[in-house]
Protein backbone atom coordinates (compact mmCIF):
# COMPACT_ATOMS: atom_id res chain seq x y z
CA UNK A 1 0.00 0.00 0.00
CA UNK A 2 1.13 3.65 -0.16
CA UNK A 3 1.94 5.38 3.12
CA UNK A 4 3.27 8.87 3.44
CA UNK A 5 6.16 8.37 6.02
CA UNK A 6 7.87 10.84 8.21
CA UNK A 7 11.25 10.38 6.64
CA UNK A 8 13.35 12.49 9.45
CA UNK A 9 11.27 14.70 12.44
CA UNK A 10 11.48 18.28 10.56
CA UNK A 11 9.16 20.27 7.97
CA UNK A 12 7.06 19.49 5.31
CA UNK A 13 9.15 18.26 2.92
CA UNK A 14 9.96 15.00 5.15
CA UNK A 15 7.03 13.56 4.74
CA UNK A 16 7.45 11.10 0.97
CA UNK A 17 5.23 8.46 -0.21
CA UNK A 18 6.61 4.83 -0.03
CA UNK A 19 5.12 1.40 0.18
CA UNK A 20 4.38 -0.67 3.23
CA UNK A 21 2.98 -3.90 3.88
CA UNK A 22 -0.95 -3.63 4.25
CA UNK A 23 -2.19 -4.30 8.53
CA UNK A 24 -2.76 -7.64 9.01
CA UNK A 25 -5.49 -8.14 11.34
CA UNK A 26 -5.17 -8.27 15.12
CA UNK A 27 -7.33 -9.40 17.82
CA UNK A 28 -9.36 -6.27 19.18
CA UNK A 29 -8.44 -3.72 16.11
CA UNK A 30 -10.40 -2.85 12.83
CA UNK A 31 -8.30 -2.84 9.84
CA UNK A 32 -9.92 -0.02 7.36
CA UNK A 33 -9.23 0.91 3.85
CA UNK A 34 -9.01 4.52 3.89
CA UNK A 35 -10.79 6.95 1.51
CA UNK A 36 -10.05 10.44 2.73
CA UNK A 37 -8.54 11.78 6.08
CA UNK A 38 -8.56 15.03 8.14
CA UNK A 39 -5.48 17.26 8.91
CA UNK A 40 -5.21 18.39 12.41
CA UNK A 41 -2.38 20.76 13.91
CA UNK A 42 -1.34 17.89 16.32
CA UNK A 43 0.47 16.00 13.52
CA UNK A 44 2.70 19.00 12.52
CA UNK A 45 4.03 18.49 16.06
CA UNK A 46 4.10 14.64 15.33
CA UNK A 47 6.17 15.81 12.01
CA UNK A 48 8.58 17.90 13.81
CA UNK A 49 9.26 15.31 16.73
CA UNK A 50 8.04 17.67 19.36
CA UNK A 51 5.89 15.16 21.19
CA UNK A 52 9.17 12.60 21.18
CA UNK A 53 9.47 9.20 18.92
CA UNK A 54 6.11 8.88 17.10
CA UNK A 55 4.53 6.25 14.62
CA UNK A 56 6.39 6.89 11.16
CA UNK A 57 2.83 7.33 9.39
CA UNK A 58 1.16 10.33 11.01
CA UNK A 59 -2.33 10.88 11.10
CA UNK A 60 -5.06 10.93 14.09
CA UNK A 61 -8.73 10.44 12.23
CA UNK A 62 -10.08 9.28 8.58
CA UNK A 63 -13.20 7.48 6.98
CA UNK A 64 -13.30 4.76 4.99
CA UNK A 65 -14.43 1.21 4.73
CA UNK A 66 -13.78 -2.20 6.82
CA UNK A 67 -11.86 -4.46 5.53
CA UNK A 68 -11.31 -6.92 8.50
CA UNK A 69 -12.96 -7.08 12.23
CA UNK A 70 -11.87 -9.34 14.30
CA UNK A 71 -14.65 -9.07 16.53
CA UNK A 72 -17.09 -9.97 13.62
CA UNK A 73 -19.36 -6.77 15.14
CA UNK A 74 -18.42 -5.15 11.39
CA UNK A 75 -19.15 -6.23 8.75
CA UNK A 76 -16.74 -5.81 5.39
CA UNK A 77 -17.82 -2.91 3.38
CA UNK A 78 -19.24 -0.57 6.54
CA UNK A 79 -18.90 2.99 6.27
CA UNK A 80 -16.75 3.84 9.37
CA UNK A 81 -14.88 7.11 11.18
CA UNK A 82 -11.99 6.28 13.29
CA UNK A 83 -10.16 8.75 15.40
CA UNK A 84 -7.28 8.83 18.66
CA UNK A 85 -6.46 5.71 20.54
CA UNK A 86 -2.51 6.27 19.82
CA UNK A 87 -3.38 6.95 15.76
CA UNK A 88 -0.32 8.25 14.45
CA UNK A 89 1.77 8.14 17.91
CA UNK A 90 1.44 4.38 19.21
CA UNK A 91 0.88 2.81 15.75
CA UNK A 92 0.91 4.38 12.43
CA UNK A 93 -1.71 6.17 11.53
CA UNK A 94 -4.56 7.60 8.57
CA UNK A 95 -2.12 9.01 5.98
CA UNK A 96 -1.73 5.42 4.25
CA UNK A 97 -4.43 3.60 1.55
CA UNK A 98 -4.87 0.73 4.81
CA UNK A 99 -4.61 1.25 8.82
CA UNK A 100 -5.13 -0.77 11.49
CA UNK A 101 -7.15 0.77 14.38
CA UNK A 102 -8.73 -0.29 18.23
CA UNK A 103 -12.36 -1.54 18.13
CA UNK A 104 -13.08 1.28 20.41
CA UNK A 105 -12.19 4.02 18.12
CA UNK A 106 -14.09 3.17 15.25
CA UNK A 107 -17.54 4.06 14.68
CA UNK A 108 -20.00 3.12 11.68
CA UNK A 109 -21.97 5.11 10.00
CA UNK A 110 -24.70 5.93 7.21
CA UNK A 111 -23.85 8.71 4.85
CA UNK A 112 -24.52 10.07 1.46
CA UNK A 113 -22.01 12.64 1.48
CA UNK A 114 -18.53 12.42 -0.12
CA UNK A 115 -16.00 10.97 1.35
CA UNK A 116 -14.02 14.51 1.85
CA UNK A 117 -16.93 15.91 3.16
CA UNK A 118 -17.46 12.89 5.86
CA UNK A 119 -13.77 13.36 6.88
CA UNK A 120 -14.02 17.37 7.76
CA UNK A 121 -16.14 15.52 10.63
CA UNK A 122 -14.58 12.98 12.83
CA UNK A 123 -12.41 14.78 15.38
CA UNK A 124 -13.23 17.92 15.50
CA UNK A 125 -16.80 17.58 15.98
CA UNK A 126 -16.44 14.66 18.00
CA UNK A 127 -13.88 17.29 20.16
CA UNK A 128 -16.51 20.07 20.11
CA UNK A 129 -19.38 18.55 21.17
CA UNK A 130 -17.51 16.43 23.91
CA UNK A 131 -16.63 20.27 25.12
CA UNK A 132 -19.33 21.94 24.93
CA UNK A 133 -22.10 19.32 26.10
CA UNK A 134 -20.03 17.29 28.53
CA UNK A 135 -16.99 20.08 29.86
CA UNK A 136 -18.97 23.49 29.70
CA UNK A 137 -22.46 22.02 29.91
CA UNK A 138 -24.11 24.39 27.64
CA UNK A 139 -28.00 25.02 27.81
CA UNK A 140 -29.89 27.22 25.19
CA UNK A 141 -29.79 30.77 25.40
CA UNK A 142 -26.56 30.92 26.88
CA UNK A 143 -24.00 32.63 25.48
CA UNK A 144 -20.52 31.30 24.63
CA UNK A 145 -17.23 32.38 23.96
CA UNK A 146 -15.17 30.94 21.60
CA UNK A 147 -11.54 31.76 21.39
CA UNK A 148 -10.06 30.35 18.11
CA UNK A 149 -13.30 30.32 16.10
CA UNK A 150 -12.24 30.12 12.85
CA UNK A 151 -10.21 26.61 13.39
CA UNK A 152 -11.39 23.74 12.34
CA UNK A 153 -12.27 23.04 15.73
CA UNK A 154 -13.80 26.65 16.77
CA UNK A 155 -16.32 26.28 13.46
CA UNK A 156 -17.70 22.77 14.88
CA UNK A 157 -18.36 24.20 17.94
CA UNK A 158 -19.78 27.40 16.71
CA UNK A 159 -22.18 25.07 14.59
CA UNK A 160 -23.14 23.18 17.54
CA UNK A 161 -24.12 25.61 19.97
CA UNK A 162 -26.14 27.42 17.80
CA UNK A 163 -28.23 24.28 16.62
CA UNK A 164 -28.52 24.08 20.35
CA UNK A 165 -29.96 27.67 20.73
CA UNK A 166 -26.75 29.09 22.18
CA UNK A 167 -25.41 32.96 21.25
CA UNK A 168 -22.14 32.77 20.38
CA UNK A 169 -19.39 35.15 20.59
CA UNK A 170 -16.23 34.41 18.23
CA UNK A 171 -13.00 35.76 18.29
CA UNK A 172 -10.45 35.46 15.79
CA UNK A 173 -6.97 37.41 15.63
CA UNK A 174 -8.33 37.96 11.35
CA UNK A 175 -10.42 40.93 10.63
CA UNK A 176 -11.16 39.02 7.06
CA UNK A 177 -12.69 36.38 8.98
CA UNK A 178 -15.54 38.53 10.39
CA UNK A 179 -17.94 37.42 7.02
CA UNK A 180 -16.91 33.71 7.78
CA UNK A 181 -17.95 33.78 11.04
CA UNK A 182 -21.18 36.47 10.96
CA UNK A 183 -22.45 33.45 8.04
CA UNK A 184 -22.16 30.54 10.83
CA UNK A 185 -24.42 32.54 13.11
CA UNK A 186 -21.94 34.10 15.63
CA UNK A 187 -24.11 36.80 17.02
CA UNK A 188 -20.69 39.41 18.28
CA UNK A 189 -17.29 38.78 16.36
CA UNK A 190 -14.10 40.45 18.47
CA UNK A 191 -10.64 40.58 17.30
CA UNK A 192 -8.07 39.03 19.79
CA UNK A 193 -6.64 41.60 22.10
CA UNK A 194 -4.47 41.03 24.69
CA UNK A 195 -7.34 41.59 27.20
CA UNK A 196 -10.77 40.29 25.45
CA UNK A 197 -12.29 39.87 28.89
CA UNK A 198 -12.34 43.66 29.16
CA UNK A 199 -14.11 43.46 25.42
CA UNK A 200 -16.23 40.87 26.22
CA UNK A 201 -17.53 42.75 29.30
CA UNK A 202 -18.65 46.05 27.17
CA UNK A 203 -21.07 43.78 25.68
CA UNK A 204 -21.91 41.35 28.76
CA UNK A 205 -21.39 43.18 31.50
CA UNK A 206 -21.80 40.29 34.22
CA UNK A 207 -19.70 38.01 32.15
CA UNK A 208 -21.02 35.11 29.87
CA UNK A 209 -21.99 31.64 31.06
CA UNK A 210 -18.42 30.01 29.18
CA UNK A 211 -15.67 30.37 27.26
CA UNK A 212 -14.29 27.61 24.87
CA UNK A 213 -10.72 28.19 24.68
CA UNK A 214 -8.61 26.76 21.45
CA UNK A 215 -6.07 29.28 21.95
CA UNK A 216 -4.70 27.94 24.72
CA UNK A 217 -2.19 28.83 27.94
CA UNK A 218 -1.59 32.32 26.56
CA UNK A 219 -5.45 33.52 26.85
CA UNK A 220 -6.56 30.86 29.76
CA UNK A 221 -6.30 33.40 32.51
CA UNK A 222 -7.92 35.96 30.38
CA UNK A 223 -10.79 33.47 29.54
CA UNK A 224 -11.32 33.23 33.06
CA UNK A 225 -11.74 36.94 33.32
CA UNK A 226 -14.58 36.77 30.86
CA UNK A 227 -16.98 34.26 32.29
CA UNK A 228 -19.54 35.06 35.08
CA UNK A 229 -19.81 33.24 38.90
CA UNK A 230 -20.24 30.26 38.34
CA UNK A 231 -19.26 30.23 34.62
CA UNK A 232 -17.19 27.99 32.84
CA UNK A 233 -14.38 27.55 31.04
CA UNK A 234 -12.85 24.78 28.63
CA UNK A 235 -9.66 25.26 27.60
CA UNK A 236 -9.05 22.50 24.12
CA UNK A 237 -6.28 23.44 21.86
CA UNK A 238 -3.21 25.50 21.55
CA UNK A 239 -3.48 27.55 18.76
CA UNK A 240 -1.62 29.83 20.60
CA UNK A 241 1.51 27.30 21.02
CA UNK A 242 2.24 24.98 24.04
CA UNK A 243 4.50 27.04 26.47
CA UNK A 244 3.26 26.55 29.74
CA UNK A 245 1.94 29.60 31.76
CA UNK A 246 4.46 31.17 34.16
CA UNK A 247 4.05 31.22 37.42
CA UNK A 248 0.45 30.21 37.60
CA UNK A 249 -0.91 31.10 40.82
CA UNK A 250 -4.72 29.47 41.16
CA UNK A 251 -4.39 31.80 44.88
CA UNK A 252 -4.22 34.73 42.90
CA UNK A 253 -5.30 34.58 39.31
CA UNK A 254 -8.63 32.52 38.87
CA UNK A 255 -11.35 34.34 40.08
CA UNK A 256 -13.54 32.34 42.67
CA UNK A 257 -16.88 30.12 41.62
CA UNK A 258 -15.22 29.63 37.97
CA UNK A 259 -15.05 26.00 36.46
CA UNK A 260 -12.15 25.39 34.56
CA UNK A 261 -11.36 22.26 32.88
CA UNK A 262 -9.67 20.58 30.20
CA UNK A 263 -10.70 18.32 27.35
CA UNK A 264 -8.28 16.10 25.24
CA UNK A 265 -9.37 13.95 22.25
CA UNK A 266 -7.10 11.96 22.74
CA UNK A 267 -9.15 9.99 25.60
CA UNK A 268 -11.14 9.00 22.78
CA UNK A 269 -11.83 5.38 23.23
CA UNK A 270 -11.05 5.14 27.10
CA UNK A 271 -13.81 3.45 29.57
CA UNK A 272 -13.82 7.18 30.85
CA UNK A 273 -14.60 8.60 27.25
CA UNK A 274 -16.22 6.27 25.09
CA UNK A 275 -16.85 7.23 21.60
CA UNK A 276 -19.97 5.65 21.30
CA UNK A 277 -21.36 8.32 24.08
CA UNK A 278 -20.92 10.93 20.95
CA UNK A 279 -23.08 11.29 18.46
CA UNK A 280 -21.70 11.04 15.21
CA UNK A 281 -24.39 9.79 13.11
CA UNK A 282 -26.43 12.40 14.29
CA UNK A 283 -23.92 15.11 13.21
CA UNK A 284 -23.73 13.50 9.89
CA UNK A 285 -26.93 13.52 9.42
CA UNK A 286 -27.05 17.60 10.07
CA UNK A 287 -23.95 18.28 8.30
CA UNK A 288 -25.97 16.47 5.09
CA UNK A 289 -28.81 18.46 5.68
CA UNK A 290 -27.12 21.72 5.93
CA UNK A 291 -27.69 22.92 9.52
CA UNK A 292 -23.88 22.26 10.28
CA UNK A 293 -22.01 23.77 7.44
CA UNK A 294 -19.61 21.67 7.30
CA UNK A 295 -17.86 21.54 4.13
CA UNK A 296 -14.26 21.29 4.26
CA UNK A 297 -12.28 24.52 3.50
CA UNK A 298 -10.02 22.79 0.77
CA UNK A 299 -9.39 19.18 -0.22
CA UNK A 300 -6.00 17.78 -1.38
CA UNK A 301 -4.71 14.73 -3.05
CA UNK A 302 -2.73 12.51 -1.46
CA UNK A 303 0.75 13.05 -3.48
CA UNK A 304 -0.22 17.01 -1.87
CA UNK A 305 0.25 16.61 1.72
CA UNK A 306 3.31 18.84 1.56
CA UNK A 307 1.52 21.18 0.40
CA UNK A 308 -1.09 20.65 2.80
CA UNK A 309 0.50 20.90 5.81
CA UNK A 310 2.75 24.19 4.64
CA UNK A 311 -0.93 25.32 4.31
CA UNK A 312 -1.85 24.41 7.65
CA UNK A 313 1.03 26.28 9.38
CA UNK A 314 0.05 29.45 7.62
CA UNK A 315 -2.75 29.41 10.00
CA UNK A 316 -5.02 30.75 6.89
CA UNK A 317 -6.28 27.65 6.59
CA UNK A 318 -9.88 28.80 7.34
CA UNK A 319 -11.42 25.81 8.63
CA UNK A 320 -10.54 21.80 7.93
CA UNK A 321 -8.54 20.69 5.25
CA UNK A 322 -9.02 17.02 4.38
CA UNK A 323 -6.97 14.61 1.95
CA UNK A 324 -8.54 12.38 -0.23
CA UNK A 325 -7.23 8.90 -1.89
CA UNK A 326 -7.87 8.19 -5.48
CA UNK A 327 -11.41 5.81 -5.27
Amino acid sequence: MRAIVIQQYGGPEQLMIQELPIPEPKAGEVVIRVHAFGLNRAETYMRKGAWGDVAQVSGIECVGTVVSDSSGHLPTGQKVAALMGGMGRRFNGSYAEFTRVPAANVAPLTSTLAWEELAALPESYATAWSCLHQNLAIEPNQTLMIRGATSALGQAALNIARHHGVRVIAGTRSPDKLPTLKALGAECVLLESADLARDVRQHYSQGVDAVLDIIGNSTVLNSLAAVRRHGRVCLAGFLGGGTPISSFDPLSQMPSGVHLSFFASFMFGTPEFPLSQVPLQSIVERAESGVYRAKPARVFRFDEIQEAHRLMETDRANGKLVVRLAS
